[in-house]
Formats: structure tokens, C-alpha cells, sequence
């Protein structure tokens, strides 16, 4: 009789607490973080540029008008064409440095306990370096990473 008692009294909770869980606010509650993130979003970069057309100067110089404010003077157009050596630099560049983030995951997985595993890692990026290298070699050879 006891017993019944008490899971009688454990199931009247139980039911209490659910119902309550229920009513304690509508769908539109949870997006309310969701909603004060935007907000600061929204005010975050627009705020200092507005903050910045009011309180900057507005005296505009001649010399402040000129393209270059360096104060050298320009000795060609601005639209000249670079050599494709400037791009091919850039491209290598890019692609080098985009192929070293790799890096990064293989260290982190590299770091486990599996041996079979982290042995199959380490023989893929020998592999992977490898192939770096002989990229580089290749660019090397062809004169792509000279600027002269």
C-alpha cells in the first residue's frame, strides 16, 4: 500500500512538471537570443559608420583629392598591366598555403591512440609533403617563383 503511494505521488509530479513544461512560454521565446544576435549584428558595423560620418572632418584639400596620398606623384596610368609572373606567383602562393592547412586536421587526428591508424596517417603525409615538394620543385625549375 505504501509502494502505491509513492508511485502514485511520483507520477502526480511527473505529470505537473510536464504540463508546466508546457505552458512556460511560447515557440517565439526560443528564438529571442536568436533575434538579439541579429539585432547587434545589424547595429555592429553600422554604428560606427554612421558614428564616423558625423565626427570626421570635412575639409577636403586638394592634395587629399589626389589618387595617391603617399605624396609621390604617379609616373603612368593607373590601369598598366602586370606581367603574368605577378599572377602565377599569387595562384602558387594560394594554392601552396591552402594545401598547408591540411596540416592542421592530420596533426589533431595524427595524436591518437589508434597505431594502425596514426601509421597510415604519417605514411599519407610523407605522401602529401612529397607531392608539395615536388610541385615547388616544378615551379622552381620553370622560373615561376623569380620576379625578375
Amino acid at each position: 500500500m505504501m509502494l502505491g503511494a509513492i508511485l502514485l505521488q511520483a507520477t502526480e509530479t511527473t505529470t505537473a512538471t510536464t504540463t508546466t513544461a508546457q505552458t512556460v512560454g511560447s515557440p517565439v521565446t526560443a528564438y529571442w537570443p536568436v533575434m538579439i544576435f541579429f539585432v547587434f549584428a545589424i547595429i555592429f558595423p553600422v554604428l560606427p559608420i554612421i558614428l564616423g560620418r558625423f565626427l570626421r572632418p570635412m575639409n577636403y584639400l586638394k592634395a587629399k583629392m589626389r589618387p595617391y596620398e603617399c605624396g609621390i606623384d604617379p609616373q603612368t596610368e593607373a590601369h598598366d598591366r602586370f606581367t603574368v609572373r605577378y599572377y602565377i606567383v599569387a595562384m602558387l602562393f594560394l594554392i601552396f598555403d591552402v594545401e598547408t592547412i591540411f596540416l592542421l586536421p592530420w596533426a589533431i587526428i595524427f595524436m591518437g591512440d589508434d597505431f594502425s591508424f596514426t601509421k597510415f596517417a604519417l605514411i599519407e603525409m610523407f605522401v602529401f609533403i612529397g607531392i608539395l615538394v615536388v610541385g615547388y620543385y616544378y615551379a622552381w625549375r620553370k622560373g615561376a617563383l623569380e620576379w625578375a
